[in-house]
């Protein structure tokens, strides 16, 4: 068996850069690793002593696709932290606008980055001529997840009308009717990319691993949950968080590693499918049955495919939502909020996972402690565990099959370097 020095340079990371490092020596790993090289950007220093309702505006600037996810958790820990209950009309507005940032996120991830993988191709441009109706179908998809945000919440990035306790702007009933029939149309075009998944095939790579996710006993858990749920068996109460995640440094990565007491676990789209399957609607759970998709799944590159199943639910949440503010009457409600000293957690289980923001106020409102735990922190763990389970499987293969395994199984797991049609370069040395 052959030797292998395989470096991979710039990995793209939130605006930052990473490197995969294998080197194989008498067919034996001697290293294997995934160093995040992007410089930190100490967010929560950032925000210390901001005022409460600056750091919505901040910390959603994290991310530019998840973007209303930072902001869905954030609203959350400032209202935790200052008693708010938001009202059912203020839930619904957010949830569409949650429901946009999932689409957009999994229809970029699934038809931009890995279908030129599964299609035999470099990047999203030839698939223009050899699949063109692909292509529009992902740019229909992807326009309407844009619109679901920007006309609920302000702007399909950054919203600017999403505020804490309530809305300053409403959306107009002919705006989300017309959203509405979109939606309905765009379940053809997933049954579309479901006949188009069914013709390929993905690799098959299971190891034992724990997923971890929000749960809802009224709901699958996306913008808002009630606790941490395990694979495991345990649950966890978000205020708690951590007692069940530690996160922790490691000398090969500037990026925070996490794990449970069992170790390294997964988080999102595959782990919400694992952990609250009973919740989806009926037609993802067909979806998931046509690709091939059932709980326990463990293989990670199945993630992409769980994708696929909660952007079909997704668009029927948005559906539901849409038509209970069609049947009521839409207000604009009190903005006061009144400020008081005390902490505040909040979590959304955006596209790549759990999310978590953690404020402590005084009784200023001016922000003294703040925690954010990222999903993507959250995997590069499990990832690294991934690769070591993997590459043995993989070493009889080709220098480029090689590469191209390694650059899949990062992929599996949409990290935020997700912007990038290409993400990884390959050098063998």
């Amino acid at each position: 068996m052959a030797d292998h020095n395989i470096e991979v340079h710039e990995v793209t990371r939130v605006e930052g850069h990473g490197n995969i490092i294998l080197n194989v020596k008498e067919g034996r790993i001697d290293q294997l690793r995934l160093e995040i090289t992007e410089s930190p950007r100490f967010y929560e220093a950032m925000i210390l002593g901001r005022r409460w309702d600056e750091v919505t505006h901040i910390t959603c600037r994290i991310c530019g696709i998840c973007s209303i996810g930072h902001t869905s958790a954030s609203l959350q820990a400032v209202e935790d932290a200052f008693g708010i209950e938001i009202s059912r009309q203020t839930l619904l507005m957010r949830k569409i606008a949650f429901c946009g940032e999932i689409l957009q996120s999994h229809v970029l991830h699934v038809f931009y980055l890995v279908a030129p993988d599964l299609l035999g191709v470099p990047s999203v441009l030839p698939l223009v001529e050899t699949h063109k109706d692909v292509v529009l179908m992902a740019l229909r998809l992807k326009r309407l997840a844009n619109d679901l945000c920007s006309i609920v919440a302000g702007r399909h990035i950054h919203p600017c009308a999403m505020k804490v306790k309530c809305f300053p702007h409403c959306p107009q009933k002919e705006d989300l009717a017309a959203l509405r029939r979109r939606l309905v149309a765009s379940l053809d075009d997933y049954q579309d990319a479901v006949d188009l998944l069914k013709t390929l095939s993905l690799p098959d790579m299971s190891r034992a691993m724990e997923f971890v996710s929000l749960t809802h006993p009224e709901e699958y858990a996306l913008y808002r949950g009630t606790e941490i749920l395990s694979s495991r068996g345990d649950r966890t109460p978000i205020h708690d968080y951590r007692q069940k995640i530690r996160e922790f440094v490691v000398p090969h990565s500037h990026a925070k590693h996490a794990a449970t007491e069992s170790g390294a676990y997964m988080v999102g789209a595959l782990a919400r499918f694992n952990n609250n399957y009973e919740q989806l609607r009926p037609e993802a759970k067909e979806v998931a049955e046509a690709l091939g998709l059932a709980p326990v799944c463990m293989n990670p590159f199945m993630n992409n495919i769980a994708q696929v199943v909660e952007c079909v639910h997704a668009t029927l949440e948005a559906i539901e939502v849409i038509d209970e503010l069609l049947d009521r009457e839409i207000v604009l409600e009190d903005p006061t909020v009144r400020i008081k000293a005390g902490r505040g957690v909040g979590m959304s289980d955006v596209p790549r996972g759990q999310l978590i923001h953690d404020y402590t106020f005084d009784d200023e409102g001016l922000i003294t402690e703040a925690d954010l735990v990222i999903p993507t922190n959250q995997n590069l763990n499990n990832v690294e565990h991934d690769m070591h389970a993997f590459v043995p499987r993989i070493l009889n293969r080709k220098p480029e099959d090689i590469r191209l395994f390694l650059e899949m199984l990062v992929r599996a797991y949409d990290p935020c370097i997700s912007c990038a049609t290409h993400l990884l370069k390959v050098e063998f040395v």
